[in-house]
């Protein structure tokens, strides 16, 4: 009996598929006896036989999908192992059901978990979820929203919520008393003063990374520094000092509201005191979609518009004193784009040292624009106006008065001014810088 069992094949693998087939071979070979040694009963013969074959010899359907005897079981002996005895399956599947359980699915499997507080919800964690979910590795990621201490502690990187920042466990909360950080405390040489929030300080560890994905380049790449400064300084700033409670001026009241940031677009998405359903969860999800879109569309702005501006005043000031021997005029090779705030940046830097107070574009018309430049980025206030007899005059009008044939108009402010021809800008500015009033020396007190 124990050489007719020895015979018998490996069990077949669909009824043992914690095993391999390896494993098979190897316990098999290991065993002189049958596993159920003399206690097995005799292998079917005559009529059992028959029935298995069919009468003919020949074996029927296999009664065991998955079963491959070797070329040695032929004949007699394979159509009498097909038929393993009760006993022998028993005991194997005994053995099967003493494997140990099968291990949870690995944590890196799964995909990453990101958390941050229930509840209502504001713009810095809406932005911080966001970012995070255009890297990589956290696209998939599911937003865990609790303050369950046990289910943050699960969570990959946790956000907004915790009591903590600890970068080296991301974990990124600045609601705890402790917390001052800023972007320049942290970055030392980044001008910033604003108290980080969470969307802070996920922009501060992951920016560089996310922009160069986002910018399809290296985060060695210049541009990726340049574009990280300005979009802190023009978006996530903003955001940081709307959570923490930042007045946007020191001392004063500010004179008119500003109630469509975005810090206050996503807070309306909550649901209102009077609603009876208080589900916060798919406004949330508005709020992350409505944060990336917006950081997307500053991106790309400061990409592919912003940016390439530099290039065009950059050349405009080396070019200077072509245009006006004073160098105070500056010619735009294209109109349009933003100027401003590459002009403060890079005056400051000319030699010799001048100060810019016109710039002369067309505008998508092809018509010509003189445009006095603001004393300051933000300011209404001209460095020199257009003079005030020009203003709110259009056409013949302002002809007769500026003596310059052409002309379409002047603002009421007197900032910009309008005319058919690049001469006739260019004379415009010229006449403003002839009629401004000399600088009168400083006076010396008298010596008695």
């Amino acid at each position: 009996m124990g050489g007719w069992c020895s015979r018998v094949c490996a069990p077949p693998l669909s009824l043992m598929q914690c095993l391999s087939w390896s494993l098979h071979l190897d316990f098999w070979r290991s065993r002189k006896d049958c596993l159920c040694c003399k206690a097995c009963p005799a292998p079917p013969t005559g009529a059992a036989a028959g029935k298995l074959t069919g009468g003919s010899g020949a074996a029927r359907a296999l009664p065991f999908p998955g079963w491959c005897p070797p070329p040695s079981c032929m004949g007699r002996s394979f159509l009498r192992g097909l038929l393993l005895p009760v006993c022998v399956w028993h005991r194997l599947v005994s053995l099967e059901s003493a494997q140990p359980p099968k291990r949870a699915r690995s944590s890196l499997m799964a995909p990453p978990r990101i958390g941050t507080h229930n509840g209502t919800f504001h713009c810095d964690e809406a932005l911080a979820c966001s970012l995070l979910r255009l890297l990589p590795e956290y696209r998939d990621a599911e937003i865990v929203r609790t303050r369950d201490p046990e289910k943050l502690a699960a969570c990959d990187i946790v956000v907004d919520v915790g009591g903590e920042y600890d970068p080296q466990r991301h974990r990124y909360d600045h609601h705890q008393r402790s917390f001052t950080e800023t972007m320049s405390s942290l970055s030392p040489g980044k001008p910033w003063q604003t108290k980080l929030s969470s969307a802070g300080l996920v922009y501060l560890h992951f920016g560089h990374k996310l922009l160069a994905q986002l910018l399809g380049t290296s985060e060695e790449d210049s541009m990726v520094g340049t574009l990280y400064d300005k979009m802190y300084e023009n978006f996530v700033e903003e955001v940081d000092a709307v959570d923490n409670g930042i007045s946007q001026w020191k001392e004063g009241e500010p004179r008119y509201a500003v109630t469509t940031t975005l810090s206050a677009r996503v807070a309306r998405l909550n649901p209102t005191w009077n609603q009876p359903n208080q589900d916060t969860e798919a406004g949330f999800k508005r709020a992350m979609d409505l944060v990336q879109e917006e950081f997307l569309q500053r991106l790309h702005f400061y990409q592919y518009s912003w940016l390439p501006a530099r290039a065009l005043v950059e050349e405009a000031l080396a070019q200077r004193f072509q245009v006006d021997p004073s160098g105070e005029i500056i010619e735009l090779a294209k109109g349009g784009c933003p100027w401003k705030e590459h002009l403060y940046h890079l005056e400051s830097g000319l030699s010799p040292p001048v100060t810019i107070t016109f710039v002369i574009y067309t505008d998508q018309a092809g018509q010509w624009r003189v445009q006095c430049v603001p004393k300051e980025l933000h300011s209404f206030q001209s460095r020199l106006p257009l003079p005030e007899s020009w203003r709110g005059l259009r056409d013949e009008a302002l002809d007769q008065v500026s003596g310059i044939p052409g002309c379409i108009f002047v603002h009421a402010s007197g900032f910009i001014g309008g005319h058919h021809t690049r001469e006739g800008a260019l004379s415009m500015a010229c006449a403003t810088l002839a009629q401004r009033p000399a600088c009168k020396p400083p006076t010396s007190p008298l010596i008695q």
